[in-house]
């Protein structure tokens, strides 16, 4: 469980890197260019540190699916970026995968 949770942390400040990277506006802004670096650099530690026990394929969909979801709704609420029907239905079948991936997969390691 404390694996799943240092992922979760990893996503997060994944996300946090994503939406100061276009804060950063090429890295011409100092704050959100040091909140790239930073929230980039926590990601992939932990990120690291989860695939001691957690297997790649499953920690980097849970990451990518997750983060994928939580980005969009960074761009929702922070920059106005709101998805059309199709982009949300994409959104819904990637979370599918995710839920299959941990409920049903015998990979994943619970």
């Amino acid at each position: 469980m404390k694996n799943w949770l240092i992922l979760l942390l990893a996503i997060v400040a994944e996300t946090v890197g994503t939406s100061a990277l276009k804060a950063s506006e090429g890295f011409t802004k100092l704050l959100p260019s040091a909140v790239v670096v930073v929230g980039y650099g926590l990601a992939f530690y932990c990120l690291s540190l989860t695939l001691k026990t957690i297997p790649i394929g499953i920690a980097y969909a849970v990451w990518s699916g997750i983060g994928i979801v939580l980005i969009t709704l960074t761009g929702v609420v922070l920059y106005k970026q709101v998805p059309d029907a199709p982009a949300i239905f994409g959104l819904v079948l990637i979370l599918a995968g995710v839920v299959v991936i941990n409920v049903f997969s015998k990979t994943s390691a619970h």
